[in-house]
């Protein structure tokens, strides 16, 4: 991933036995070479480096997760020109900012445990395949209060990395836990066509050994729910007794019509409860693959979902929880990127937010998803029920049952 030009953030990085080589490594892998400023001549020197491939995972020598952890300090209270770039206009913290900031933390993590002291750079392309779960310690950022990200790899596939973080701010003498995140990124060959082999890793204590359990337990219940998925599978008996109570409750009883439908009392039609937004995607939020950077598409999806959450709840929502945002496809810069928000479930105070997101092409006017986002938001207040118009409609159901199910 490349910096954003227009953030100039400061992040100060330690690391227990840091040398110089390893860090020109890392920085080399992340950001692009200003001698290299033209994208074409540095993927050219990029294909160079396929030959530096491993033929398998056996051939790469294991790693501990103490190798791949890092601190990075965002130094807000003690910087405001930075701090600027950080506010809201309620003077907390943007927290679409440390989506970006979490995206490339956890490459950087993956970039450390496949570090290779031979090579000058190393012939990897580690991209984000998803985010797996970001869950709130706490509501509110402060913005005058100096932010710490901590984490390292807790499991690996043969292509794939889990990386775990954790932020923390300092306030009243001490650091306190503000979110616990996992991402799982995948490696590629230097021009992003295929996957590559990471290092394995190697638990030391009980403490590493249950790490990697909980990321093979993670990916077992990724696999299961991509499995249960109403593409895939029926609805159960449970779903479709919600299904028909939602019917019976949007049902006229004069006119037992299907095209005459009431709204129970306290509920918005989910029709009513979308918010959309277009991004032209400009080079400046590239990466070095020449595509737009994954954690700017969070950013902005975020920030329509939590528009999207104050407009339905006619206050300021609070952040509890992020899942499963997958990345499908990649997105070109000069896309016209097309994000959609949508209101999916409601109980008590808590809001469940979906925004997908496509990429439209005015030449063959074909639209392709890219991602999918969840966020879930509480309120200060009990909230309207959603309900959806059009209850035969899969998506509407899928939709609401993914977000209704216990993880």
């Amino acid at each position: 991933m490349r910096p954003n030009d227009r953030r100039e953030t400061v992040l100060i990085i330690k690391r227990k036995k840091r040398n110089h080589h390893h860090q020109q490594f890392i920085f080399n892998n992340m950001f692009n070479n200003p001698v290299c400023s033209d994208h074409q001549q540095a993927m050219a020197e990029r294909v160079s480096l396929s030959s530096m491939l491993a033929k398998s995972q056996n051939d790469l020598p294991a790693k501990r997760m103490k190798d791949s952890y890092l601190e990075v300090h965002l130094p807000l209270g003690s910087e405001p020109q930075l701090r600027e770039k950080y506010l809201t206009f309620h003077n907390t913290v943007r927290f679409g900012r440390i989506l970006e900031d979490l995206d490339s933390l956890a490459v950087l993590i993956s970039y450390s445990h496949t570090y290779n002291a031979a090579l000058k750079r190393s012939p990897l392309s580690i991209v984000t395949a998803l985010v797996d779960k970001i869950d709130m310690r706490q509501h509110i950022i402060y913005p005058d209060c100096d932010i710490k990200f901590t984490g390292h790899v807790t499991w690996v596939g043969k292509t794939s990395i889990e990386a775990k973080m954790h932020m923390s701010q300092y306030r009243d003498g001490a650091y306190a836990p503000v979110l616990d995140a996992t991402f799982v990124m995948v490696a590629r060959d230097p021009e992003n066509k295929r996957a590559a082999f990471v290092n394995p890793l190697k638990p030391e204590g009980p403490e590493d050994e249950k790490l990697l359990q909980e990321g093979e337990a993670n990916k077992s219940r990724r696999v299961d729910l991509s499995t249960a998925s109403l593409l895939k599978v029926a609805p159960t008996d449970e779903e479709r007794k919600i299904v028909h109570s939602l019917f019976l409750n949007t049902l006229d009883t004069k006119t037992v019509s299907f095209r005459s439908r009431v709204l129970p009392p306290n509920s918005v039609w989910m029709e009513d409860a979308k918010l959309k937004g277009l991004e032209i995607c400009h080079p400046q939020e590239r990466n070095i693959f020449n595509r737009i950077f994954g954690g700017f598409l969070m950013r902005k999806a975020y920030e329509l979902g939590w528009a999207n959450a104050c407009s339905f709840g006619g206050c300021r929502p609070s952040l509890v929880a992020v899942d499963d945002i997958l990345f499908q496809k990649p997105v070109e810069i000069g896309s016209l990127l097309l994000l959609s928000s949508q209101v999916c479930y409601t109980q008590g105070k808590y809001i469940q937010v979906r925004v997908h997101s496509e990429v439209f092409d005015p030449l063959s006017r074909q639209h392709n998803t890219t991602n999918v986002f969840h966020f879930t938001f509480t309120s200060d207040r009990d909230l309207f029920g959603c309900v959806s118009l059009m209850l035969c409609r899969q998506a509407k159901n899928s939709r609401y049952f993914q977000i209704k199910s216990p993880r």
